[in-house]
């Protein structure tokens, strides 16, 4: 066997440093509270807290998962903006929760599930001209080059490349590797030229290698991958290109029954990832949230197939869920916020009450929030120093529900690299009045 990605690949990964883009310019078309409050007792901290008298206000069910007091504080958070009788709040706007999907609502990532089967059924097309640089702008020349070299004579433009099969592993390894490495199997960085808080090009990568798929094809394949990962025994491994990659995903069954809970205590639950919109809409009725409430990495279609062409917010033809660019979607996708102002803080009476996230690619979303914020700890150095810094106490920390990562040893590097800048560099964390954070411990664990 070849190299193992032990935690899915490059969502897990040390970040990279953006290189300026040589050559031609980037140029893909991207096209895509008032609250009531209630009084509800609320329950001791570990423990499911009591049901209301008229059963009418949504509770929190499972308890066995949650670190110290973050039931209660989810609690007095859900009491606090409730519509325990179900009427629409003074002036008509529900009070909304906003959860990232991959390792927050799940154990694993479904982007990588999705990517991995694909690659392992041989599902991914050769792009147009057999020619990697059709896929995405930012894909540098050695990538382009080795994608091109290892797959170009595989397959006719259009069609499946073997990636599945004997003939077709080095193409996969290929793929594999700047999806999940951001580098080729040669080493060389496979992006560049990218604002690294708008967008991460290899999680629009994996979104991208749907191009030419019809929707029913593409939920034909997410809906056979999340069946099989579903499925399978936890610490399942398989093998794409002659590199093992993680083959399960979880639900955690407290994110669902929180879900469940704010959606009883009529709250606006919607889910904003990082993965392909097609396969966490697929995803997302495990938890009982619609389609039509799930944004993702969006692209177009044309002709009854998908593109490679990604949807833009902001006015901005290069972002996508991710960090900043999960604002922007929020804001302009769901909140309605026009785009020029898409990218700022949204007026506090419109945000969401509530967010969840496990990466620094949700730290900003997840900092909008202004009721209760929580982190999934995952050891991330962005979203982990904002949450035990908790300037203003809105921050809690809880474990992995799934096998929880160990304590970082070491502080967290807030002073020094605690923030990712626009070039994929590190640079200093700074607090809201611009004070540097200090470094901070990993207490919660």
């Amino acid at each position: 066997m070849g190299t193992t990605i032990k935690h899915l690949g490059v969502r897990d990964s040390d970040r990279r440093t953006v290189r300026p883009k040589r050559g031609a310019a980037a140029g893909v078309l991207l096209a895509a509270l008032l609250l009531g409050a209630s009084a509800c007792a609320t329950g001791d901290a570990g423990s499911a807290p009591e049901e209301s008298a008229d059963g009418s206000c949504g509770r929190l069910a499972v308890a066995d998962g949650w670190y110290g007091d973050n039931a209660q504080r989810l609690q007095e958070m859900i009491d606090a903006n409730a519509t325990c009788d179900g009427a629409t709040p003074e002036g008509g706007a529900q009070p909304m929760a906003v959860f990232d999907w991959d390792n927050t609502v799940v154990k694993n990532d479904i982007g990588d599930a999705t990517t991995f089967w694909m690659l392992r059924n041989s599902k991914v097309l050769q792009p147009a001209g057999r020619d990697w640089a059709t896929v995405s702008d930012y894909l540098t020349d050695e990538a382009t080059g080795r994608l091109n070299e290892v797959c170009g004579d595989l397959a006719d433009p259009g069609a499946p490349l073997p990636t599945g099969e004997k003939d077709g592993v080095k193409c996969a390894a290929e793929i594999l590797s700047v999806y999940s490495e951001g580098e080729t199997t040669d080493k060389a960085a496979a992006f560049e030229g990218f604002d690294a808080r708008r967008i991460e090009p290899a999680y629009a990568f994996a979104a991208q290698l749907l191009e030419g798929l019809t929707p029913k094809q593409v939920t034909e394949y997410v809906t056979a991958a999340k069946k099989e990962n579903l499925d399978a025994a936890e610490g399942t491994m398989n093998e794409v290109g002659g590199t093992e990659v993680t083959g399960w995903v979880r639900i955690y069954p407290q994110i669902k029954d929180l879900i469940t809970t704010l959606q009883d205590a009529g709250f606006d639950v919607r889910i904003v990832s990082a993965s392909s919109q097609p396969a966490v809409r697929i995803w997302a009725a495990e938890v009982g949230v619609d389609a039509d409430q799930v944004t993702g990495v969006q692209t177009l279609e044309n002709g009854g197939k998908l593109t490679s062409t990604l949807a833009s917010c902001g006015g901005d033809a290069a972002a996508m869920p991710y960090i900043e660019g999960k604002r922007c979607f929020i804001n302009e996708q769901l909140l309605g916020i026009p785009p020029a102002q898409a990218f700022e803080p949204a007026p506090e009476a419109q945000r969401q009450v509530f967010a969840a996230g496990d990466s620094d690619t949700d730290v900003t979303f997840v900092g909008d929030a202004t009721g209760l914020r929580l982190a999934i700890n995952r050891n991330k150095t962005e979203l982990m120093c904002n949450a035990y810094a908790n300037a203003d106490g809105k921050w809690i920390v809880n474990p992995m529900f799934i096998a929880p990562e160990p304590q970082q040893k070491d502080a967290y590097p807030c002073s020094t690299t605690g923030r990712i800048e626009t070039d994929g560099t590190q640079g200093p964390l700074e607090d809201a009045d611009g004070d540097v954070v200090p470094d901070q411990k990993d207490s919660v664990y």
